[in-house]
């Protein structure tokens, strides 16, 4: 007998991923005991699986074990940031980052005073929202001020990071996160996701210090290096430590002479300070002479330190991208610093809805509590149950953060069908083509076929979206897997489930 091409290659991948995959269904009948025996494995003793399926065409629920148990989502959390962020704000908003001044500048370009930045939480200036070009990245802020005719400030800069208030980094996450790009600090200030990229290379001769490049070209970032150039068969060894509360970073190890580049990143601390300084630095480039250092304010400075807005002028602005976009740039490849944007984004509003303007910021609530406030509310009106959502920031990358498989069906049932629907299900990657899927399930019949977040971290493995089957019936799924044996198996786990799925070719 000639099995179809998707049966065939769902025996390929598996056999690939794993020795002990189950056999490949083609009939809804085959389905639940497939799963069953995949999740029942021997090497699953220890870990807990929950999951559920749904069609979205039929309604019928074609396979479910402890849905109903809050398990760790990781990034699967940012699924209810997304939806949560389209429904309250909208594809179409647009984050305003704007300057103002007591005056407007003279004919010559003078401003008497000092030049304040107000922001508002938009983190497209970044290299990945300007093709890769970290010199592109304060361009728009750049030449707003120029078009403003700006030539000459004779205060200084001042960043106000006043619209968010309360701690830099989301509630649960760990300290051993925070220097590294997935741990980086929100700010309503932000430049270049708040990360310095660092590319390190041999030095010219054994025995010679390993040279160091950063990207965006910067001094804000300082380096102790303890490394050398060894021989060219030597093996690569390079680690990096930036202790907390500071900027300088440790440097230890090797690279072998002649050898390849090794890349890295290190998250910058005090992100509203990063990212006045690298403005300042730009803006002195082009020939704007800037009289004083750049300083920042935020939610714990003095209300007397910020001034009155309504009595100065907005010399110019910068708007981002719609937050459809956004969202995008924050599903597709998972980004923290920009979910826990977003989330803050909401519960700002939300503040706004509800606190005096005449209320001075520090005696508000946290800007992320006001959000995890208004995603409960968000929940209420989906009909799902609060009880089963346990999230306390935007990026799931708090390791208090709890959800079940049924509530993440529910949002992506919901999401289905809501106003922004495309908006939302075009934000997630899909397998074997783009975002954290681009190299996930290529030539099986999942590719093209499953849209879907994925999540990690340390022991918590998790999967959840939408599949299109060899039928064309679509399907609604989460995959949550909590404390494997093998975290090196277990993606490739996650992903014969959904691969079983797209293979199917009957319908409920």
């Amino acid at each position: 007998m000639t099995l179809p091409l998707s049966i065939v290659a769902v025996i390929l991948l598996t056999t690939t991923l794993t020795e002990s995959a189950p056999a490949p269904p083609s009939t809804l009948d085959d389905l639940v005991p497939a799963i069953q025996a995949h999740i029942d494995q021997d090497r699953f003793r220890e870990a807990f699986w929950g999951i559920r399926i749904e069609s979205l065409d039929s309604g019928r629920v074609l396979f479910t074990h402890h849905a109903d148990k809050l398990l760790k989502p990781a990034s699967n959390a940012k699924l209810f940031t997304a939806a949560l962020a389209l429904d309250r704000l909208g594809p179409e908003r647009r984050l305003r980052t704007s300057f103002y001044a007591r005056q407007p500048p003279s004919r010559s370009g003078t401003l008497k005073g000092d030049l304040w930045v107000y922001g508002r939480g938009d983190f497209s200036c970044a290299a990945r929202f300007h093709e890769g070009d970290h010199e592109a990245a304060l361009s728009p802020l750049i030449e707003a001020l120029q078009k403003a005719g700006i030539r000459r400030i004779r205060g200084g800069l001042i960043g106000d990071a006043t619209y968010f208030h309360g701690p830099r980094f989301g509630s649960g996450w760990t300290w051993d996160d925070l220097q590294f790009y997935y741990g980086a600090e929100a700010s309503p200030l932000m430049l270049e996701d708040n990360v310095v990229d660092l590319v390190f290379r041999p030095g010219p001769r054994p025995g010679s210090p390993c040279i160091v490049e950063t990207r965006p070209p910067t001094t804000y970032v300082a380096f102790v290096h303890r490394t050398s150039t060894v021989d060219a068969h030597a093996t690569r060894d390079l680690e990096l430590y930036r202790p907390l509360g500071g900027n300088v970073v440790h440097v230890t190890g090797q690279l072998p002479l002649g050898g390849a580049p090794w890349t890295d990143a290190v998250a910058v601390h005090d992100a509203p300070r990063w990212f006045v300084t690298q403005l300042d630095s730009r803006l002195t480039q082009q020939q704007v002479q800037i009289g004083k250092s750049p300083r920042t304010v935020d939610w714990l400075s003095p209300a007397e330190a910020r001034p009155d807005y309504t009595r100065m002028v907005e010399v110019a602005a910068v708007d981002s991208p719609p937050l459809a976009e956004l969202v995008r740039q924050m599903m597709k490849p998972s980004q923290n610093l920009y979910a826990q944007a977003l989330f803050l984004q909401v519960g700002r509003q939300r503040q706004s809805r509800q606190t005096s303007l005449a209320v001075p910021a520090h005696y508000t609530e946290y800007t992320e509590v006001s959000a995890v406030a208004e995603l409960g509310d968000f929940l209420v009106g989906l009909g799902i149950p609060t009880n089963s959502v346990k999230l306390e920031d935007g990026a799931g990358l708090s390791r208090r953060a709890l959800v079940t498989p049924n509530a993440i069906v529910a949002l992506l049932k919901r999401m289905d069908q809501h106003r922004y629907a495309d908006a939302f299900q075009s934000s997630l990657p899909v397998a074997g083509v783009d975002g954290t899927l681009r190299d996930r399930m290529k030539d099986t019949p999942a590719a093209g076929r499953v849209r879907a977040k994925t999540g990690s971290l340390a022991h918590v493995y998790t999967l959840s979206g939408y599949a299109t089957t060899a039928a064309g019936e679509r399907l609604v799924f989460s995959f949550m897997l909590n404390n494997p044996a093998s975290a090196t198996e277990a993606r490739s786990d996650l992903e014969i489930l959904a691969v079983l799925l797209a293979a199917l070719e009957d319908r409920s």
